[in-house]
């Protein structure tokens, strides 16, 4: 917990009972959308409101302590930022798995950025398709 009091206060936020408890659950779970952020928070706060979880998922969106991940068709999901990495979303199930990112696709992005006279301020690399196990559903 006191990672997230430092992680925090370096981004300019206060740290409250509700920042913590959401970040705590989102480390829990790994990628998050604000539905099962939400019923994982009310385990251990059923008086914290949706309106409470969505109002500070977005602050520390704003102040770079979380990244939203979008899922074409479902709702975001949200994770701690953390090393720079990729994701793999499938787009039937919606889940997302990291995958570390290779080194040329930094420099390729820097690089197309720079040649674009581009001030490049943050990336995400996603890319969609179909997991395992969905792919696996689908042969059969």
């Amino acid at each position: 917990m006191s990672q997230y009091v430092e992680i925090l206060k370096e981004s300019g936020l206060k740290a409250t009972f509700q920042r913590m408890t959401i970040l705590a659950a989102i480390e829990g779970m790994g990628h998050a959308s604000v539905d099962e952020i939400y019923e994982k928070v009310l385990e251990s706060h059923p008086t914290l409101s949706l309106a409470t979880v969505y109002k500070n998922i977005v602050a520390m969106v704003e102040r770079a302590v979380l990244v939203e991940v979008p899922i074409s068709g479902k709702k975001s999901k949200y994770e701690l930022r953390k090393k720079e990495h990729l994701h793999l979303i499938c787009t039937e199930c919606g889940s997302v798995s990291d995958r570390p990112l290779d080194p040329t696709i930094n420099e390729d992005t820097r690089k197309v950025a720079e040649d674009s006279s581009f001030e490049l301020r943050d990336r995400q690399v996603n890319l969609y398709g179909l997991c395992g196990e969905c792919r696996s559903a689908k042969a059969s």
